[in-house]
């Protein structure tokens, strides 16, 4: 298994593909142990794709201390370093979207060009959707809950009208295979006191890298308001709707062609 030492920290990372060098930051709760993953489609076939799981989360180790989105930016470069890669194209998906943005802040040099799909500023920029107050709902419960607010075309009534497919929405969002590992609670509730506090708002503009900001134009968590607003605050940056929710980027397949056109300047 691929483990380095990175931030001082034995974090778990998996690399596969050629060409340009990709760095995917994945969201809340990510585990590369859970498949599909981000190596299972296109980008994999278009980059030299590096990700890995970010502290608290799946195979890297879950120190039980306190952690702030700069911990996880320097995480971030610190691996990139590790790599041997001293810049790279960035992709960060929710929290990652939120990892990548203190990346290109704290580490500019080291972004070439930064795509942010389905995240938020915080701030006055806005926050996302605030999971550490639903940290009590486990399983069916909090599947429900999240269903109507990852896609807010699935409301009450497209429930009824599509019974199987809520059941099916319903057990993959209460599945959590590694619910009962060793510090897997405390590092899933790390991450969330991390992203409560995040908030980029103020210095948005020092983002100097191209900047694509990437959004789901029913996407109830990264509210599609929020993404017009980073937009107007990153210079150039450009932004472009698709046709999903939260997960837009599997539910749109135009999705990934137009971050990877982005990304190579094509």
């Amino acid at each position: 298994m691929p483990f380095t030492t990175a931030n001082g920290l034995k974090l778990y990372f998996e690399r596969a593909g050629s060409g340009p060098p990709l760095l995917f930051i994945s969201g809340t709760g990510g585990d590369l142990r859970v498949k599909p993953n981000v190596f299972d489609g296109p980008l994999a076939k278009a980059f030299d794709l590096l990700a890995y799981d970010q502290r608290g989360l799946g195979q890297t180790e879950k120190p039980d201390v306190p952690y702030c989105m700069a911990d996880y930016a320097d995480d971030a470069a610190a691996l990139m370093a590790d790599q041997g890669w001293d810049e790279a194209l960035v992709i960060g998906v929710s929290f990652g979207g939120m990892v990548a943005q203190e990346l290109a802040l704290r580490h500019p040099k080291r972004v070439k060009r930064l795509v942010l799909a389905c995240t938020s500023p915080g701030g006055a920029g806005g926050a996302s959707f605030p999971f550490h107050e639903i940290e009590h709902l486990k399983g069916e419960a909090r599947a429900k809950h999240m269903i109507p607010i990852s896609d807010t075309r699935r409301d009450v009534a497209w429930a009824a009208a599509h019974p199987d497919q809520y059941a099916m929405f319903v057990a993959m969002g209460a599945a959590d295979p590694y619910a009962d590992e060793p510090g897997h609670a405390m590092g899933a509730h790390r991450q969330l006191m991390a992203r409560k506090d995040h908030d980029t708002w103020d210095r948005l503009p020092r983002i100097a890298c191209p900047t694509m900001i990437a959004a789901g134009r029913y996407d109830g968590i990264a509210l599609p308001a929020t993404q017009e607003k980073m937009a107007g605050r990153i210079p150039g940056a450009k932004l472009q709707f698709f046709d999903g929710g939260h997960l837009f980027m599997i539910q749109d397949r135009t999705a990934a062609p137009a971050m990877i056109a982005f990304l190579t300047g094509a």
